[in-house]
């Protein structure tokens, strides 16, 4: 991987237009408040764009949507997915930078303004910048579970979103440079568009982490991922073995083989945790590759299997209030105990 090493491009008079891309189908009960959060924007160099990706809702998204007149930029097209009603976005935009917003979740006021001021002193031209995010359970936004982004050095960052798959896309602010370097999203993935593309990217583009809360994510049952689950599953198989193939052994932390090989035995167990097997078996050959003991393997596989099968009995016990309020709860202890 080669990072531009290029001095900050960016003055105190910074002020870049943004344009916040809405993609949306069949979203009328949230759509409204996504629009109204990216209007309140602190920030006023921006631009909205709202695209109708072919709901067949008797209009109810439409006339959500043309409800905001002059305030958005409106766009209608047939039914392609969220990576097609992205790229026309990206296709439409005028803004210098680019930033998804989720028609069911939420900006902070000052989510633009506060990546601009950052990137205005710490950026280049080869900076995408990411935050943290709360996520609530439909309209229970009081009630947030914050979701804190560990700092990753950007020569490992796509280990590390390979390893967590925790970063939020709604959380991203990118130079449309990227795009043009890059490409655009793959309209031939349902629901694994956007890490396919935040990895390649990140191949090229330093991935930094500002450590605030800027998104509010929405958890609620008519999401895609939850509606078409085993899709979901199928593609992010394929996508997470395709990623460790593609992970050059600079990527990997550690500065001895040992070391890499844990780190590859780390990759194999998070893997094998969620399910992803012949992608953590890839990993696991790499780390026996690099040194590590083959009953250090089969220990991590066989507890890797078992979080996994706990993991699967808590979704099928627990309602997703009922795991909002676990996951706020060992939010706050944590919170407590760095005091």
């Amino acid at each position: 991987m080669v990072f531009s090493q290029e001095a900050s491009l960016f003055s105190e008079g910074f002020k870049p237009l943004v344009t916040i891309v809405i993609p949306v189908y069949n979203g009328a009960d949230f759509l409204a408040g996504s629009i109204q959060s990216a209007l309140d924007q602190t920030y006023e160099a921006i631009e909205i764009i709202v695209v109708n990706d072919g709901s067949d809702d008797g209009g109810a998204t439409e006339c959500v949507a043309q409800s905001f007149g002059d305030a958005i930029r409106y766009f209608s097209k047939n039914n392609g997915g969220v990576s097609s009603a992205l790229n026309l976005a990206v296709r439409e935009m005028s803004g210098d930078f680019f930033s998804w917003l989720s028609h069911d979740d939420l900006y902070a006021r000052d989510k633009i303004a506060k990546q601009i001021a950052f990137l205005s002193v710490c950026g280049n031209s080869h900076t995408i910048v990411y935050s943290d995010y709360s996520i609530f359970t439909d309209n229970r936004v009081s009630n947030s579970v914050p979701v804190a982004m560990p700092g990753v050095r950007p020569e490992h960052f796509r280990y590390w979103i390979t390893a967590e798959s925790a970063l939020h896309g709604c959380s991203l602010l990118i130079p449309c440079s990227a795009f043009a370097a890059i490409g655009p999203f793959n309209e031939n993935l349902r629901t694994t568009q956007d890490y396919e593309l935040w990895f390649r990217m990140a191949a090229r583009y330093q991935f930094v982490h500002i450590p605030q809360l800027l998104i509010g994510a929405r958890s609620h049952a008519n999401q895609d991922t939850n509606k078409i689950a085993d899709l979901a599953f199928e593609e992010a198989c394929s996508l997470y073995l395709g990623f460790v193939k593609s992970i050059e052994l600079s990527e990997v932390p550690g500065s001895t083989p040992l070391q890499i090989g844990a780190s590859y035995l780390r990759l194999a167990s998070s893997l094998w945790q969620r399910g992803f097997d012949d992608a953590a078996d890839y990993c696991a050959s790499s780390a026996r590759g690099c040194g590590t003991s083959l009953v250090q393997v089969i220990a991590a596989q066989l507890l890797a299997c078992s979080a996994r099968v706990v993991r699967r009995f808590a979704r099928a016990l627990f309602t997703p209030q009922a795991r909002q309020f676990i996951r706020r709860f060992f939010a706050r202890m944590s919170a407590f105990h760095r005091g």
